[in-house]
């Protein structure tokens, strides 16, 4: 039988009085008492320390119980207030560049971080590093954030996650590194507005050089619009058949435009040469709402609407389209797509309610892969299949600005569009895509750019006096 010495390394010790100890499982005798008692551990609680030198609400926080550091937070307005608390008092530390309540914090006393806040004024991306007696300005957040956002880690390994931007909760997690390479996040910037407001418009091209066309403001026209990173451009010539919700395939000047709804739905398909429109042979479903993606000679579609959700696949070899033998898994309209002929990828869209439901095409089959996290409706789509962005849309309600990047296994929250739309056309790639027009919920000419991350060198030039 094993003894007490040989599992703790002692004998039991008799004293008249419990001793102060702070070693875990010590037992002892106390002979005034007659029994043996043993020191427990989680026998933890709350003691008083010393007051702030500022009653505030909302402030952030930093460090360790004998080292800590509080920042910013709301008397009668917001503060910059900083204090240091040694254990036992706080004392006055430098102050916050800009005052705010209700922000993010991380790190140390002496190697702190502040971030976001600004609640009782605008949405604060604004960052801040404190080096034990001043704050300095730091790498602003991608995602500004007005309240309840959280952060953990350190000064040069943080952490921001979650909080309400001023619209609506976010799920956006930024993490922040000192390190010899520049991150720069993903973000949208506002581009030159459509000529001609609508929603249900159709595009094909790059955030370069893209075609849109068709739409409905509020009646189905073929009006097209050509833009140059800046400004948009009326084409003198329009589609033969104006529609909306229809979908496309192509460059800007080499597009494919096919079905839609004029006053019916239509399979009506028409080639663009970079100026002029030309009817072509027409899709053998006459349907809406529908996903496209590939060339103007190798075009495929999916899904969409006739007198039903469909999931029906055609694809068109630059002469005609053939109905395919696979159809998508799930029935829906007005869907989000991006891809190839070939390597094709279908999101979201309306099957009995709002959808993330995603399918991958591999020239042959569909195959339902991770859903998005957003189910929505009516959004627009660009990128390829393993490298796609999604942007847009709506639940029913509300209308969205919510922008998902996948990965070709699963779709990650990036920054929001500035102005949340449906009914919205989208080209580009996963790193600079465009958005343009839609629905908010009324028609829009608003056009953004989506610039993904970048990471480039630190790199400065060394000269000599």
């Amino acid at each position: 039988m094993t003894t007490y010495k040989e599992i703790f390394g002692k004998y039991v010790k008799n004293y008249s009085s419990d001793p102060s100890s702070d070693i875990e499982g010590q037992v002892w005798y106390n002979s005034t008492t007659g029994v043996f008692k043993t020191n427990l551990a989680g026998a933890a609680a709350w003691a008083a320390g010393g007051n702030m030198g500022t009653a505030r609400q909302a402030p952030a926080g930093a460090g360790t119980q004998i080292a800590g550091l509080a920042f910013g937070g709301y008397t009668t307005t917001n503060v910059t207030n900083t204090e240091e608390y040694d254990g036992s008092a706080w004392t006055g530390g430098g102050n916050l560049g800009t005052a705010r309540r209700t922000l993010a914090g991380a790190g140390t006393q002496t190697s702190a971080l502040a971030a976001g806040g600004g609640k009782g004024g605008p949405a604060l991306t604004a960052t801040e590093q404190y080096n034990g007696s001043t704050w300095t300005a730091a790498a602003n957040l991608n995602t500004a954030r007005l309240t309840y956002n959280q952060g953990a880690g350190s000064q040069t390994a943080g952490l921001v996650f979650g909080g309400y931007t001023g619209v609506a909760e976010t799920n956006i997690t930024e993490e922040y590194n000192v390190a010899s390479t520049i991150i720069t996040g993903a973000a949208w910037a506002s581009g030159g507005n459509l000529n001609t407001a609508r929603g249900g418009i159709m595009g094909e091209g790059t955030q370069t050089a893209t075609v849109a066309f068709g739409g409905d403001n509020p009646a189905p026209t073929g009006a097209t619009e050509l833009y140059n990173g800046t400004t948009w451009t009326n084409n003198p010539t329009s589609m033969n058949t104006g529609r909306g919700e229809g979908a496309g395939a192509g460059t800007q000047t080499a597009a494919l435009g096919f079905a839609g709804y004029t006053t019916v739905n239509t399979a009506a398909t028409e080639s663009f040469n970079g100026s002029t429109w030309t009817s072509v042979n027409s899709m053998n479903t006459a349907r809406r709402g529908l996903g496209g993606v590939g060339l103007q000679t190798a075009a495929l579609a999916f899904g969409g609407f006739t007198t039903a959700r469909v999931a029906s696949t055609e694809s068109w070899n630059g002469t005609s389209w053939t109905t395919l033998p696979a159809s998508m898994n799930t029935a829906r309209d007005s869907l989000g797509s991006a891809g190839t002929q070939t390597a094709a990828l279908a999101f979201g869209g309306f099957s009995t309610a709002a959808t993330g439901i995603t399918e991958s095409w591999n020239g042959s089959t569909w195959t339902s892969v991770n859903s998005m996290n957003t189910a929505r409706y009516a959004l627009a789509g660009a990128g390829t299949q393993t490298a796609g962005l999604a942007f847009g849309g709506t639940s029913n309600p509300p209308i969205t600005g919510a922008t998902e990047q996948y990965d070709g296994t699963s779709w990650i929250s990036s920054p929001p569009m500035s102005t949340a739309r449906r009914d919205l056309g989208g080209t580009g790639t996963q790193s600079l895509g465009l958005a343009f027009g839609g629905v908010t919920p009324t028609v829009s000419a608003a056009t953004e750019e989506f610039n993904g991350e970048t990471v480039s060198n630190n790199v400065k030039t060394i000269t000599t006096s």
